[in-house]
């Protein structure tokens, strides 16, 4: 593989950080992301040059842009962490990991209601159970009964439920 001339080097910089600032501003290739890949596509460059090579006696190379992959990759970290997400598609993953755990917690306290239904549930059933049991043994208990009739007929001066 042949050396990269210094007028070929700073062309593709230079198209290495046209694609990386329009890339951290979110303008997206179709079907490309926020990452090394896409930007080494958007400039025109091989992936490779962005990573460190191994020569044959064992020496470690840095790439000729990895400044620029370590550069794209700070600065694509700050945006994430001032809260701009430059790919839609990481803002749509955030959205749902909020709604997800939106909806973890609903669920959690739908558990808990649950749990304190079937528990009001299992005392009310024990309650009724238990007055049943009485009632039966209101009704066998031996003894006077003392009823009194009630007439179902209304002095003909009544008016309503008055006398």
């Amino acid at each position: 593989m042949g050396q990269i001339t210094d007028t070929n080097r700073a062309r593709n910089e230079q198209a290495i950080r046209a694609a990386m600032d329009r890339l951290l501003k979110g303008e997206l290739p179709p079907g490309g992301r926020c990452d090394l890949k896409t930007l080494a596509a958007e400039a025109g460059v091989t992936r490779t040059g962005f990573y460190a090579k191994k020569d044959r006696d064992g020496t470690i190379r840095p790439g000729p842009y990895q400044h620029l992959a370590d550069e794209f990759s700070r600065r694509l970290k700050a945006l994430h962490e001032g809260g701009r997400l430059t790919d839609p598609r990481d803002a749509q993953i955030e959205r749902l990991r909020s709604a997800n755990q939106g909806l973890r917690n609903r669920l959690a306290g739908q558990d808990t209601t649950i749990e304190e239904l079937t528990d009001f549930k299992q005392r009310a059933l024990s309650q009724l159970a238990a007055q049943h049991e009485e009632i039966l043994r209101l009704r066998q208990k031996p003894g006077p009964v003392q009823l009194r009739a009630v007439s179902q007929q209304r002095p003909e001066n009544t008016i309503g439920t008055c006398h």
